[in-house]
C-alpha cells in the first residue's frame, strides 16, 4: 500500500511540474516587422514571469507605418494578442524590458495599448522613451499611460546593450541615454466587460538606425495567460509519463492481487 501511495505521489508531481520552464508562446499572436521569441540574450535575462523564453519586438527590420497615430516615428514593429475576454475589475498583467542603442536626440519609443475587438484604443497601458535622464517609463511628451508599475523608478540602466533583435547595433551606443531598464511589472484593471487584445510596439523617432526594442513575457487576464485554454490540454511529454506511471500502477495492483 505504501509503493502505492508512493507511486501516487510522484504522479501528482510530475502534473504539478509540467508547464515548469515552458516558454511563451505566440500562437495567435500577429504583428507587422520584427517579431518573435527568444531566451536570455545579451543583457535581457530571462523574465521574472519565469518562461524559458520571451517575446521581444524590434525596429531593426521594422516597417514604416507602424507608429501610434499622432505621435509618429520612422519605421517600427508592433504585435498584437488572440482577442481574450475580460470582466470588469480584473487585473491584466505583463512583463516588458526596454532595449535601445539610440541616444541624445533620437528619442526611440515602445508603448502597450489596450484595444478593444474592433481595434479601437481602450487605454494607453504605458510608453517608454529614450532619454539622457531621468525615468525612461513612462516617455516624456506622451500621453499619459493608465497601468502600474513596478517598481515606479525606471531609470535607464546605461551603456551599448549586447541584444541579438537590435541587429547591426546590439553592443553599440549613440549618446546618452542607451541602454535598458530591465524587467518591469505593469498591472491594469479593467473597467468593463467585453473582448480585448493587447498591442506591443516600437519605434525608431528620427531616423532608421541604432535601433531599439522591447521584450515580453507574463501577459495574463484574471491570472489566465492571454491567448492559452482556461483548461488546457496536458503536453504530450506529460501524457506520456502519466500514461507510464498508471500503467505501472495497474501493474502492481495486479501483481498484488495474485499473491
Amino acid at each position: 500500500m505504501k509503493n502505492v501511495r508512493a507511486l501516487l505521489l510522484c504522479l501528482l508531481l510530475v502534473l504539478s511540474f509540467a508547464t515548469v520552464g515552458s516558454a511563451i508562446s505566440l500562437d495567435g499572436w500577429t504583428g507587422v516587422g520584427n517579431y518573435g521569441t527568444l531566451g536570455a540574450d545579451g543583457v535581457v535575462t530571462l523574465s521574472p514571469w519565469g518562461d524559458a523564453e520571451y517575446g521581444y519586438i524590434s525596429t531593426s527590420g521594422g516597417v514604416v507605418g507602424a507608429d501610434i497615430a499622432g505621435i509618429g516615428g520612422t519605421n517600427g514593429s508592433w504585435i498584437q494578442s488572440p482577442t481574450f475576454s475580460a470582466n470588469a475589475g480584473d487585473e491584466l498583467r505583463f512583463f516588458f524590458n526596454y532595449v535601445t542603442s539610440d541616444g541624445a536626440g533620437y528619442a526611440d519609443y515602445a508603448w502597450a495599448r489596450l484595444l478593444d475587438d474592433m481595434l479601437n484604443e481602450v487605454a494607453l497601458l504605458f510608453t517608454a522613451r529614450t532619454t539622457p535622464g531621468g525615468d525612461t517609463v513612462p516617455g516624456f511628451d506622451m500621453p499619459a499611460p493608465s497601468v502600474t508599475l513596478e517598481p515606479e523608478s525606471t531609470p535607464i540602466i546605461p551603456g551599448a546593450p549586447v541584444w541579438s533583435p537590435l541587429g547591426s547595433y546590439s553592443g553599440r551606443c549613440w549618446s546618452t541615454g542607451c541602454g535598458y531598464t530591465g524587467w518591469i511589472g505593469a498591472s491594469y484593471e479593467v473597467a468593463s466587460a467585453g473582448n480585448y487584445i493587447l498591442q506591443l510596439g516600437v519605434m525608431n523617432w528620427a531616423d532608421q538606425i541604432y535601433d531599439s526594442g522591447l521584450a515580453f513575457d507574463g501577459a495574463t487576464i484574471a491570472g489566465t495567460v492571454i491567448g492559452d485554454d482556461p483548461s488546457p490540454v496536458p503536453e504530450p511529454a506529460t501524457l506520456l509519463l502519466l500514461g507510464s506511471g498508471l500503467a505501472g500502477l495497474a501493474l502492481y495492483r495486479r501483481r498484488s492481487m495474485n499473491k
